[in-house]
């Protein structure tokens, strides 16, 4: 592994230029069972080394205990880090599992001055809707977002598991820099519409899980692999028969990875990153970890290059996925094209 920094990409038209993967954070506090703090410190300041810049977290993780956890590190490299946190899904006190969605003004008034005080900065560099409310126009939602920017509490505006009339219809009210949503060999449903209208507005595709929340590096086979904390074990393509068929897709992966002498992860991700070309637009998955090994592991997947034909060969994985992405799917976009 060397230190080499991986190349760059620009958020959105006029946004910054960041590292082509960034780090999600969720991880470190919440999700995926107990976590070391200091190994997750290690992981934050190996990433940058590394060029890895953009940062992701959001207020509904750990019940805003992963910006506090972030802050730290956030203020030791403010000129260095590019900060990405979201509102939108309100966890009731009388039931601290439930996430109810909200994009009203109020809240996401709230919601900013909350992730503020707990980031500990003073604007947010880039602030996402995490999930759409349908019973909000867009148009309003964008246009409270657009009055942050106004004043000085965000500098550039995302979206996260929207559908294309949702992005264009959110555009014309003030323009977006990034769209946010599930992209792996394991889930592809934003591709025939989401991201042709990404590229033709000028907005870059994150990619959240591009490495099919761990499945993709075999890590684990199924639900009962993971510990009783950890959320992936209500996830459908986890559970069951699901699982058991989804893990035979892993065959091409390793076939490939074997040839290049790289992880099943690596290929995963050197798959997504890949897709940049393939679309001609800007990709900067996010994939998470907390731990400084599987950081320098995955942004050398940024110099893996596959060919036509390993292409190809993963081209099927997706159409044989069992099971959806979400138990609940109001949390993902592809129900609402």
């Amino acid at each position: 592994m060397t230190d080499a920094r991986i190349p760059t990409a620009r958020l959105g038209d006029n946004g910054p230029e960041v590292g082509v993967q960034g780090l999600g954070c969720m991880g470190m506090s919440f999700g995926y069972g107990p976590s070391d703090a200091d190994e997750s410190r290690a992981t934050l300041e190996r990433a940058l080394e590394l060029g890895v810049t953009l940062y992701d977290t959001a207020d509904a993780y750990g019940a805003g205990e992963n910006e506090k956890f972030l802050s730290p590190f956030f203020k030791a490299h403010r000129d260095e880090v590019v900060i990405a946190t979201k509102f939108a899904l309100s966890i009731p006190p009388d039931d601290p599992t439930r996430r109810v969605i909200r994009n009203d003004a109020p809240y996401i008034r709230q919601a900013v001055e909350a992730s503020l005080r707990r980031l500990d900065v003073d604007v947010i560099d880039l602030y996402y809707m995490h999930r759409r409310d349908v019973n909000v126009p867009i148009e309003e939602t964008v246009g409270t977002m657009a009055d942050l920017v106004r004043e000085g509490k965000v500098k550039q505006l995302g979206l996260s598991e929207v559908t294309a009339d949702e992005l264009r219809a959110a555009q014309a009210v003030h323009p977006i820099a990034a769209v946010q949503s599930e992209w792996s060999l394991f889930s592809r449903d934003i591709e025939p519409k989401v991201v042709p209208a990404a590229r033709d507005l000028g907005v870059t595709l994150v990619p959240y899980s591009p490495l099919g929340r761990g499945f993709l590096t075999g890590s684990f086979a199924k639900a009962e692999d993971l510990t009783s904390a950890d959320f992936r074990r209500q996830q459908p393509r986890f559970t069951g028969e699901n699982a058991a068929a989804n893990a035979a897709l892993l065959d091409p992966i390793r076939t490939v990875a074997e040839s290049h002498g790289a992880t099943l992860g690596q290929i995963a991700l050197a798959w997504v990153q890949q897709q940049s070309a393939v679309h001609d637009l800007p990709v900067v998955p996010i994939p998470g970890t907390r731990k400084p090994g599987r950081v320098e592991e995955n942004v050398a997947a940024t110099r893996v290059v596959l060919t036509e034909d390993e292409l190809a060969l993963l081209e099927p994985i997706a159409g044989k996925v069992a099971g959806d992405r979400y138990a609940d799917m109001r949390f993902a976009s592809a129900g609402r094209e």
